[in-house]
């Protein structure tokens, strides 16, 4: 419930709407499963992207492609008696994480989300990958979990594509000054990628899943993202 509630409030910030002007819980209800049934989260992302695109912010030059865990509930009370099917657990960082991930493509110069894919938390980034690149970047920039992306069936004919995947840590250690400096430029690049998932997780409050199975979340992180693309963009569509 406290999640519901922190999820509202920050969407009528987002909004600028006052108390007063709030609808009923109940017609919000009806209006989420509307956009659920038909679908429309995902059709909201595309039309912001066309505004922006229109105002000649969708720059497709260069992608940084990246995921990040969103958790689910492990316990089994409830209902069913058993976990959600459609998420799964797997390790990282030395801790096991229960849910799905969220993966996204965002150019690489202002940022902005193009492509959002969503799978079980025990999906390999590198995956989902070909889903995320539009097919027209000259440059792909991704962490050490994307190494070898190159090589897969799916890109190894894009041979006028930069790949600038990051380094291990282990491999870092061992490169030279001018070798390092260049890790440090394509993380600084990368770091784009960061702010969506802060507004989507902390803003937005989306650190959790909301419903059981990836579709209704997925629907959920298209609108999200929609309107990270607006809060980032929002000072360049005001130049």
């Amino acid at each position: 419930m406290e999640d519901a509630l922190y999820e509202i409030e920050s969407m009528r910030q987002f909004a600028g709407l006052k108390l007063d002007r709030l609808l009923d819980e109940t017609t919000i209800l009806k209006f989420r499963h509307f956009l659920e049934h038909h679908g429309l989260g995902k059709v909201l992302f595309q039309e912001v992207n066309k505004h922006l695109e229109i105002n000649g912010l969708m720059l497709r030059e260069g992608s940084i492609v990246d995921a990040t865990i969103i958790s689910a509930p492990s316990s089994t009370k409830n209902k069913k008696g058993k976990r959600d099917p459609e998420m799964h657990q797997a390790k990282k960082g030395g801790s096991w994480h229960f849910g799905m991930k969220m993966h996204i493509s965002v150019d690489d110069k202002l940022g902005l989300i193009h492509s959002i894919e969503t799978t079980a938390v025990n999906v390999h980034d590198i995956v989902s990958a070909g889903q995320l690149l539009h097919g027209e970047e000259q440059r792909v920039f991704g962490v050490a979990g994307y190494l070898g992306i190159q090589k897969r069936d799916e890109h190894k004919h894009r041979s006028d594509v930069s790949w600038y995947i990051a380094k291990r840590p282990g491999t870092r250690k061992t490169l030279d000054a001018r070798r390092q400096k260049v890790e440090k430029i394509k993380a600084s690049i990368r770091a784009k990628v960061e702010h969506h998932f802060r507004y989507i997780k902390h803003v937005f409050g989306y650190g959790k899943v909301r419903y059981r199975g990836l579709t209704k979340n997925t629907q959920r992180l298209h609108l999200l993202a929609a309107f990270s693309n607006l809060l980032i963009s929002e000072k360049h569509l005001w130049e």
